[in-house]
């Protein structure tokens, strides 16, 4: 896992989410990564194995800031490492029910712990700040 150092990333999907044609859904699934950290020259290095903890749907406007969500999860499960998030647009200018993103949360869930390809998603850790996760 490479982890970046960029600030605000979660700021900027929000209100990328709101600028959207169609009102957006955010599907979030929460993880956690165990396993051993190396440092290399552009950063830091972890290998070992990922586990889907929780998933959560939420309208955009529904989320004050990453602290908050970050408070609302640490409630229900405080040891996660990392979030993934994507975005489910609406038709007609109605936002996707919450009952629409179960089968988005799955495949989320199942492309995590498959080790498919990634890089459609936005992943942040604790801190903000961007992860790019690699199977090998």
């Amino acid at each position: 896992m490479f982890k970046g150092n960029v600030s605000g990333e979660f700021t900027k999907l929000l209100e990328a989410a709101k600028q959207q044609d169609q009102p957006q859904r955010l599907l979030m699934l929460f993880a956690r990564a165990e396993g051993d950290e190396e440092k290399i020259s552009n950063g830091s290095h972890e290998t070992g194995t990922v586990t889907p903890l929780m998933c959560v749907d939420k309208l955009p406007e529904e989320i004050d800031s990453f602290e908050a969500l970050v408070k609302e999860a640490d409630a229900i499960e405080s040891n996660w490492s990392f979030v993934l998030i994507a975005g489910l647009g609406g038709v007609d200018g109605e936002a996707p029910p919450t009952e629409a993103a179960e089968q988005y949360l799955n495949q989320m869930a199942n492309d995590l712990m498959m080790g498919q390809d990634l890089s459609g998603y936005t992943i942040l850790d604790r801190q903000q700040s961007p992860v790019i996760l690699q199977a090998s």
